[in-house]
C-alpha cells in the first residue's frame, strides 16, 4: 500500500454521543471565568455530518497539503454529495490513488494544487483515471 495513500472509513452516524460544551466560546486572549456548570452538550456526529448516507472520514497520509493546515494523520471529513466548487479541497481519485488537492476548475481542464512548494500542480487530463471523490468540509487534527 502507497505510504501516501488515503485511509477511508464509513461515517458511523448511527450512535450518539453527547459531549458538554462550553457554549459562550473560549478565549484565546485573557482568560475568563470558568463555567462552573457546562448543562448544554454537542454531539459531533449532528454538528459535523450533514448527509450522513454520503459521508465519509479519512485519515491523511503524506504533507502536500500542510499549507493549508492538513498534516499527515489529520482526519478529514468527507462530503460526496457535494457539487465541487472551483477552490475546494477535495479527496480525488487519479489513476487507481486517492488524493487530497484544492481544485481549479477551468473551462476544459481540471488542476489539483498542493498546498506544498514541493509538490507540483497536478493537471488532469483525458488520459487520467480521474473522479472527484468527495469534498473535505472539516478537518480534526490532534494536538497532543
Amino acid at each position: 500500500m502507497n505510504k501516501n495513500a488515503l485511509e477511508i472509513y464509513r461515517a458511523e452516524t448511527n450512535v450518539e454521543l453527547s459531549l458538554p460544551i462550553a457554549d459562550d466560546g473560549i478565549k484565546a486572549g485573557f482568560p475568563s471565568p470558568a463555567q462552573d456548570f457546562m448543562d448544554l452538550a454537542i454531539d459531533l456526529n449532528k454538528e459535523l455530518v450533514r448527509h450522513p448516507a454520503s459521508t465519509f472520514y479519512g485519515r491523511v497520509r503524506g504533507d502536500s497539503m500542510q499549507g493549508a493546515g492538513v498534516y499527515d494523520g489529520d482526519i478529514l471529513i468527507i462530503d460526496k454529495s457535494l457539487e465541487p466548487q472551483n477552490g475546494d479541497m477535495a479527496v480525488c481519485f487519479v489513476d487507481g490513488e486517492f488524493t487530497i488537492k484544492h481544485i481549479r476548475i477551468e473551462k476544459e481542464v481540471v488542476w489539483l494544487i498542493p498546498a506544498n512548494d514541493h509538490y507540483k500542480p497536478i493537471k488532469v487530463t483525458e488520459e487520467n483515471d480521474f473522479l472527484i471523490w468527495g469534498i473535505v468540509t472539516y478537518s480534526i487534527k490532534k494536538q497532543r
